[in-house]
Parts: C-alpha cells; sequence; structure tokens
C-alpha cells in the first residue's frame, strides 16, 4: 500500500501523469498481479492525496519489482513531486 502528499509546486497535469503512469505499470511488470490507485476522499487523510494498492504473488516478484527498470524509471521523476509513506505486508 502506498499515500502520496504532493509538494507544494505539483501541477494538476503532473497529479494526472503520475496517476497514470501507476496504473500503467499493470501488465509492464512481472509478478505485479493487481494495481489499484486513486484519488484519496478519505476525511482522515492527513494531506495524502494520492493512494494506491498492489498486489504481488510472493516477497520475491515485490522485490524484483521494485528493482524492475520500468518502476525505476518511473521513480525518477516521480519521487522529486513526492512525500510517500508505505506499507509493505504479506497476509
Amino acid at each position: 500500500m502506498f499515500a502520496f502528499r504532493w509538494k507544494p509546486d505539483v501541477t494538476t497535469e503532473q497529479k494526472k501523469q503520475a496517476l497514470a503512469a501507476i496504473r500503467a505499470l499493470q501488465g509492464q511488470i512481472p509478478g505485479l498481479l493487481e494495481t489499484y490507485a486513486g484519488e484519496n476522499t478519505s476525511p482522515r487523510s492527513q494531506g495524502y492525496e494520492l493512494g494506491g494498492v498492489m498486489k504481488f504473488p510472493d516477497k520475491e516478484a515485490f522485490e524484483a519489482y521494485n528493482a524492475h527498470p520500468v518502476h525505476q524509471e518511473l521513480l525518477v521523476w516521480l519521487v522529486p513531486l513526492i512525500e510517500p509513506v508505505e506499507v509493505d505486508f504479506t497476509p
């Protein structure tokens, strides 16, 4: 699970681009079984405007996702725009 607070100068267009890019990871990275991402509408959001959940079959697939070039390419331009929080768990 992840949630992002946007840095102050991030534009609406950049927010839309980030959401589209996250959703587009599905099908590009082996082992990424499900991806859900969208605008956080919770009144308890604490400023986290975008959130999502990704599902992997096992820890190895998750680790491969983190290192995958497509994911790394996304991080290059996304990380400077956000203040993220992540929660990784296994059932």
